[in-house]
């Protein structure tokens, strides 16, 4: 099939390019890239997103290792930016590495505020507040406290 192509005023004809679309085994994904163990994966993930933060010169970086002591996260990294600006770059840079490494697309809440983004990766999660944001809500105080009363409680039948 050929269809009329104009430029500046001539006219020329040119075969349309059709191309069949791969089959679902020769798709390369960036998922392939990511570690297949979970435990590597989750190692990976975490200094994926350490590295991350390191480069666009978070503050204050903190990680909680959550690992048998919550159901919800393996991992928990909290940090620190210069202004709402700063947070915003480092949530869009963190979630563009996240993409690009295979680790699927991130739930995100706070990004438009910037005030404090929280970025859910399933495994791990990340916390991004300004300076006065953070220390209002110091959320790292809930994971320092001893935890003795905690599993006490636990194992009560209520």
């Amino acid at each position: 099939m050929r269809a009329r192509v104009s430029w500046r005023g001539h006219q020329r004809s040119t075969a349309l390019n059709r191309k069949v679309a791969p089959s679902a085994q020769e798709v390369t994904t960036p998922s392939q890239a990511a570690p297949k163990d979970p435990g590597a994966r989750i190692a990976a993930l975490e200094q994926l997103i350490l590295a991350r933060l390191d480069d666009d010169k978070a503050q204050d970086v903190v990680f909680i290792d959550l690992k048998g002591k919550s159901a919800v996260a393996d991992g928990l990294v909290v940090a620190s930016g210069r202004s709402h600006r700063h947070v915003g770059a480092m949530a869009d840079h963190l979630l563009r590495a996240l993409k690009d490494e295979g680790y699927g697309r991130a739930r995100v809440e706070g990004l438009p505020h910037c005030d404090w983004v929280l970025i859910d990766t399933g495994d791990v999660i990340v916390h991004l507040f300004r300076p006065e944001v953070r220390t209002f809500y110091n959320i790292e105080k809930i994971w320092a406290v001893d935890s003795a009363h905690h599993t006490q409680a636990a194992g009560q039948v209520v």
